[in-house]
């Protein structure tokens, strides 16, 4: 099969998404209404709640939203063959992921930005409210420590990207400062501006490794597992134009930009899809991933088809900075459909190598030695590049010769694959980094909202001395996990428990839109979703605790995942109850059928 056929489909399948169930969610089922205030007007502060150009918060929540899961996830899952990741990031991406963030995004917007364990509280009762506040910690930490571990790899002994990711820290301070103070409003000047200067550093990067100054950004893994949680405290205590909103909005270009390349390469070069459609490992014993094509390519695949992660942007950064609801829908439904056509991108560049390739990448050598396979152009790719990349496992590293594969397929560009392999791996702590400086900042909420049950006083999020406690508690927990942890003792835990947490955030949706409409065919849009994403999120934790964690005396795992198991299904029991105390008023429920038709109509002759 050829790579084009995918990405014409893709792009086809989610703008007619968009276009219609997009719209359909955002005019029938939420009815947005431009004309509320946002609580970016309501509590407009300066710092944290901030009125910002649509395209600017686009470019932000797009930036914290697609992390590792849209780069990572599809290549590993590109184990079980082409089809199944492909066929759940467009069915997932739709149905579930978008209607996810948009539902989510709006339930915040209309709750004066809390963050989804206030939203829980309020919607469904106190005992949810507590669960959700600590599950929503519990992932929230496990993420942070789980995408730097990716930015670590990408980056120690590597002065190129060092340098290039460390220049976009003073350039988006530097652009914040031009669009508040120096020229407000001038949007499309500062960009301009901001992506030259970026695409300066992506330049001189190459330059800078072979120069004298390269010793000054060649770090140690250790140096680097030090240096992120410090950058994410700044982040997430800082106003929020000041280095987080500027530094995610020009980092868009380059996400977007390159994304957009790839795709212009995959179209003019025309690949052939070496790996088949299903592998024999869609039954398990897979050296990437053992278990089954089901349920751990719904695990696998997080970030580019459902994530619980995003729920933490939608209700924290993003509905802070909002300036009408109108915006709700391109921010929110359309962000996750572009990183769902990212996840794609990133399965059609995997799914390019040879098959042996991509095994002998993705596995130890000695496992890839078991598997009766043998590379291609491995051997001749390596030397290109200028390194070994057979044994490195962790899909960015395939990542990045797939890209660099597809860019040198073109004509007069073969000479440059050490270039755009280069590119490759900056590019993806890029994509990366910007995810864990947003979800620091979200963290910061939850403990501040947390804390203030004991201390009023923090529940006020501007309140500096609260913000920079909150901060630190936050860094330095998850800096912890980071520097004392690895591959093998974080990541797991990422995929189950961001999916449990998606789950969550489907729950308060689904009792959310049964209050407000008073249908239940409107509220099967989240409820479905979520009884699909929840059975197949438990079955995976069931086989990781019992097949993976408890053989390998792995017992914070193990802990980890029983506790946030137990905290859903405590949830979703106490919502369950809730559902049916809503149905069983069945004036109520007419009541509100009749408001809600009432506001849809009234909006649509406006």
């Amino acid at each position: 099969m050829r790579g084009l056929y995918l990405v014409i489909a893709a792009a086809c399948i989610l703008i007619i998404g968009y276009r219609l169930y997009g719209t359909f969610l955002a005019s029938k089922v939420l009815a947005i209404n431009p004309a509320i205030p946002t609580p970016a007007h309501q509590h407009e502060d300066g710092h944290d709640f901030v009125p910002t150009n649509r395209w600017v918060t686009f470019g932000h929540h797009f930036a914290a939203i697609a992390a590792a899961g849209p780069l990572v996830g599809p290549v590993l899952a590109a184990q079980f063959g082409y089809l199944p990741g492909a066929l759940w990031i467009l069915i997932g991406g739709v149905l579930g992921g978008a209607v996810h963030d948009l539902v989510v995004l709006f339930a915040s917007v209309r709750h004066d930005g809390e963050s989804l364990a206030q939203i829980a509280k309020k919607e469904i009762g106190p005992v949810t409210g507590v669960a959700a506040s600590i599950a929503v910690l519990f992932v929230l930490l496990i993420t942070m420590a789980g995408l730097s571990i990716v930015i670590v790899n990408a980056l120690k002994h590597n002065p190129w990207g060092t340098f290039t990711v460390s220049m976009t820290i003073p350039i988006a301070i530097f652009i914040g400062i031009y669009m508040r103070f120096l020229r407000p409003g001038k949007l499309a000047e500062a960009s301009v501006i901001g992506v030259g200067l970026i695409l300066l550093a992506v330049a001189l990067g190459p330059v800078i490794k072979s120069s004298g100054l390269a010793p000054f950004f060649d770090y140690s893994d250790k140096v680097i597992e030090l240096a992120l949680p410090i950058y994410a405290f700044f982040a997430a205590a800082l106003p929020v134009w000041f280095l987080l909103a500027p530094r995610d909005y020009l980092s868009s270009y380059l996400k977007i930009g390159t994304i957009g390349a790839l795709a212009l390469g995959i179209i003019f070069v025309n690949p052939i899809l070496q790996m088949p459609a299903v592998t024999q490992f869609v039954n398990g014993g897979g050296p990437v991933i053992a278990g089954k094509v089901w349920p751990f390519v719904f695990i696998t695949i997080a970030c580019g088809a459902i994530s619980g992660f995003h729920s933490t942007i939608a209700a924290g950064t993003t509905p802070k900075m909002l300036d009408s609801e109108k915006d709700i829908q391109i921010v929110g439904f359309g962000g996750m459909l572009i990183e769902s056509f990212v996840a794609m991108m990133a399965l059609i560049a995997a799914t390019v190598l040879p098959v042996g390739d991509y095994f002998a990448i993705n596995s130890a050598p000695a496992v890839f030695a078991t598997l009766g396979m043998h590379v291609d152009k491995l051997p001749m790719l390596s030397q290109l590049i200028g390194e070994d990349v057979a044994g490195r496992p962790g899909g960015a590293v395939s990542l990045a010769v797939g890209m660099s594969y597809v860019f040198s397929s073109v004509p007069g560009l073969k000479g440059l694959l050490a270039y755009w392999y280069q590119f490759a791996i900056m590019f993806e702590a890029v994509f990366i980094l910007t995810a864990v400086d947003a979800g620091t900042r979200a963290s910061r909420y939850v403990v501040q909202d947390m804390i203030g049950v004991v201390i009023p006083k923090f529940k006020q999020i501007t309140w500096t001395p609260g913000a920079i406690i909150s901060a630190g508690l936050v860094s330095v927990t998850w800096g912890y996990m980071l520097y004392g942890g690895d591959i093998s003792t974080v990541w797991p835990l990422f995929g189950v428990s961001n999916q449990l947490l998606a789950s969550l955030a489907m729950v308060v949706g689904t009792t959310l839109i049964l209050k407000n409409t008073g249908r239940i065919s409107y509220a099967l849009t989240t409820f479905i979703p979520f009884v699909f994403l929840f059975i197949t999120t438990l079955d995976a934790s069931y086989f990781n605790v019992t097949k993976v964690y408890i053989p390998k005396a792995m017992w914070t795992n193990v802990f980890i995942s029983v506790l946030l198991a137990v905290l859903c299904l405590l949830i979703v029991f106490d919502a369950a109850r809730k559902w049916a105390k809503i149905i069983q008023d069945k004036k109520g429920m007419a009541a509100k059928r009749i408001e809600h038709e009432k506001i849809v109509s009234d909006l649509a002759a406006k």
